[in-house]
């Protein structure tokens, strides 16, 4: 699925409402449990190109949509002409290496590949044909997937310390990363397990064996089908598969090629999946088409496991029964769009353990199409450089859990983690009882969104569609050089639905490029045990969209620092790395914030005092002095100076308001800062009144008594000035 088709271009720049930390309790909270280190546990070791001896050059960093730095793992990587090299030092003993690259578009060649100094025999072919996808359908997308990933078998034994070199032969090639890994020998075949190849499948994968796969799994129902050392070739999709277990001698030893492996709408489960590859030849995405490796179900009961799953469009499109399925350990590479998607229906399934990269959607999704996904979560897993989409993302669904897993490098249209109501079509169930997303690494993570215009943080709850009614309890979170914010709080389709019942507990954020918290929607949250360092523009961004809305609250549970300060401007989005700017003395720093009143007549309501119109106007009720018009600055601010206005036209005659001016620093508690005044506001001098003011005030309060042209209070305007 594609997460984003379905956004457009919501907002002009936030002026909107603002409410900052709260005071902090009292009270000694337990520190968030320790968690252990997240992500997979991987069978090989990943070393940067960067961080390589080079003749070539390095590139980066850059966070910008479609480059090859900004797509690559770190924002960095190393560009070779033909007879330049880069050369690695072997991390661990290896006799196998994977290496994610880049050639330039319609080009293909190859990479010789030295070992001490010892040119090998073998080479390794590098590829743009799954690269530079282009998908013009989904609103802000550029040409992406720049990268791909090569694998070879050395056909020796290195070391740890001996030196792996890769040089350009006849193309530039960008190489990203280089991962290290022992490959075991092939496995043995099971006893009593059928063959493909007793079938007549061809392992020199010249013959088309699809119908001997078919038949092997027709005559090992209860049993295993064997997939022996070689490469398969298989021509259209299998059905018709339960009751039985598909195995290989290993991942690197027997290779399917197929652009769809199963696909089938049911079946009665006790389908175990592994230890072999599929490597597709999927080059563009068609989302019509069923481009998977599962398209479909497996049935209750079944597993995926140590499989290798690369050039596809979807790894795993799960519709339909799927109970409590397990897919763990494997490697999801260069699919144009998901990794995995649970569409709807999935109960008690886990998806753990498995290394992703180079996914054009989102790596991980659930989403609650047609049936809710219930009670099932993705844990401890890797992911790297999704393109186009979020690492990890839950559209809707009831008891769902996200805990343990390491994200790192989302490109564009995307977070590391997104916890969503985004229903894209109906019937959607949204978000329910208690998510859960705990122990989280995210690096680098976060993107501008260029439909939006401004950027999505490292992890966003996003009332979508409709309002955040689940409990969200966000936990034991690490973020780190987040390119822009960390906590993101939105309403992504600009409606507004209040994001609340959230918690974020024991969470440290390093290097944030903007914010720590970016509050867009109304709604809530409280935050404890949050410590953040090397934060670039201010704690908080508090302007929930569309003006007048309501307000994002944040409570204050207590542990929390480095972040306490507020963005100033809801006018203007922070940039990373540039600091609070200094107040504009000549903004009006009530227009667009929080407002409320003891009443209002009619049409006639809070919010048309500080819409910038001086033409609309607030009336509270008639007859019914005093009367209160309070707004809400976002933080304490150094007032000097309040206009105060009625609409400009003749008809407005010539009326006398008395009225205090009250404030507070934290809306409970209110002093009295300009005593009950008579104000005259006359047409001839334009209906507007000045009032000289000198106190730090967050909640200004207009208090009324008398108005001698109207029995209520009246205002078109009410600004509050810095000088």
């Amino acid at each position: 699925m594609h997460t984003h088709g379905l956004r457009s271009v919501r907002r002009l720049p936030a002026i909107a409402t603002a409410v900052a930390l709260a005071a902090g309790t009292l009270a000694v909270l337990a520190p968030a449990p320790a968690h252990a280190a997240a992500g997979a546990t991987l069978p090989f070791t990943s070393v940067e190109a960067e961080s390589a001896a080079t003749t070539g050059t390095r590139i980066g960093p850059d966070h910008t949509q479609g480059t090859h730095a900004s797509e690559a793992s770190g924002r960095r990587a190393v560009r070779l002409e033909p007879g330049q090299r880069v050369e690695f030092t072997v991390p661990r003993g290896a006799n196998a290496v994977n290496v994610a690259h880049s050639v330039p578009d319609g080009r293909s060649g190859t990479l010789n590949v030295y070992v001490n100094g010892q040119k090998l025999a073998k080479t390794l072919p590098v590829t743009s044909k799954y690269s530079y996808v282009d998908t013009p359908w989904i609103a802000g997308s550029k040409t992406h997937h720049l990268y791909d990933n090569a694998r070879l078998l050395l056909g020796r034994d290195v070391q740890a310390g001996d030196k792996v070199a890769f040089e350009a032969t006849d193309v530039q090639v960008t190489v990203d990363v280089a991962d290290f890994e022992q490959v075991a020998a092939p496995a043995v075949k099971p006893s009593g397990a059928i063959s493909v190849t007793d079938k007549g499948a061809d392992p020199s994968g010249r013959g088309d064996s699809t119908q001997a796969f078919r038949d092997a799994i027709a005559a090992a129902r209860g049993g295993t089908v064997w997939i022996p050392p070689g490469e398969y070739r298989v021509t259209s999709s299998l059905g018709g598969v339960q009751n039985v277990t598909i195995q290989g001698a290993g991942h690197w030893h027997s290779v399917v090629r197929a652009s769809r492996f199963i696909d089938q709408s049911g079946s009665s489960g006790n389908v175990h999946i592994k230890d072999f590859a599929v490597i597709g030849e999927v080059t563009e995405r068609v989302d019509s088409s069923p481009d998977n490796f599962v398209n479909g179900s497996l049935g209750p009961n079944s597993s995926v496991s140590g499989m290798w799953l690369q050039h596809l469009k979807v790894g795993l499109w799960l519709t339909g029964n799927n109970d409590n399925l397990v897919v763990e350990d494997n490697r999801i590479l260069d699919t144009t769009a998901d990794g995995l998607n649970l569409n709807g229906n999935a109960r008690g399934v886990r998806v753990r353990n498995n290394f992703l990269r180079n996914q054009g959607d989102d790596a991980l999704a659930m989403w609650s199409l047609n049936a809710p996904d219930v009670d099932s979560s993705f844990e401890n897993n890797t992911i790297s450089q999704p393109n186009l989409a979020n690492g990890i993302a839950i559209y809707g669904g009831t008891d769902i859990t996200v805990r343990g897993n390491l994200v790192s490098d989302t490109n564009a249209l995307g977070s590391g983690i997104a916890i969503s109501n985004q229903k894209f079509l109906d019937p959607f169930h949204p978000l329910s009882g208690t998510i859960t997303v705990d122990g989280n690494t995210l690096v680098r993570t976060g993107a501008m969104n260029p439909n939006w215009n401004h950027p999505m943080g490292a992890l966003r709850v996003d009332s979508y569609d409709s309002a955040i009614e689940a409990q969200v309890r966000i936990t034991g979170t690490t973020i780190t050089d987040s390119p822009y914010s960390a906590f993101e709080f939105v309403s992504g389709s600009g409606r507004g639905h209040a994001a609340k019942n959230i918690t974020v507990d024991g969470a440290t954020v390093r290097d944030t490029g903007t914010v720590v918290v970016q509050a867009e929607t109304q709604g809530a949250a409280t935050f404890r045990n949050v410590t953040a360092t090397g934060v670039g523009s201010a704690g908080i961004y508090n302007c929930p969209y569309p003006a007048g809305s309501g307000t994002f609250t944040l409570t204050d549970g207590g542990g929390n620092s480095g972040w306490s300060s507020t963005w100033s401007d809801c006018s203007t989005w922070p940039q990373p790395g540039q600091g609070n700017p200094d107040p504009d003395p000549d903004r009006n720093l009530a227009r667009g914030r929080p407002v409320a009143a003891t009443g209002s007549q009619d049409v006639y309501t809070p919010g048309k005092a500080v819409d910038g119109d001086s033409h609309t106007y607030w009336e509270s009720a008639n007859h019914a002095f005093p009367q209160a018009l309070t707004v809400d600055l976002g933080s304490a601010q150094p007032v000097r100076r309040l206009v105060l206005k009625l609409p400009p036209q003749s008809a407005w005659q010539a009326r006398t308001q008395t009225l205090s001016v009250q404030g507070s620093t934290d809306g409970s508690s209110y002093s009295t800062v300009v005593p009950s005044t008579a104000y005259r506001f006359d047409p001839a001098t334009g209906n507007t009144v000045s009032v000289g003011v000198s106190a730090d005030i967050r909640y200004l309060r207009l208090h009324v008594t008398a108005n001698t042209g109207w029995p209520a209070a009246q205002f078109s305007e009410v600004e509050a000035y810095l000088s």
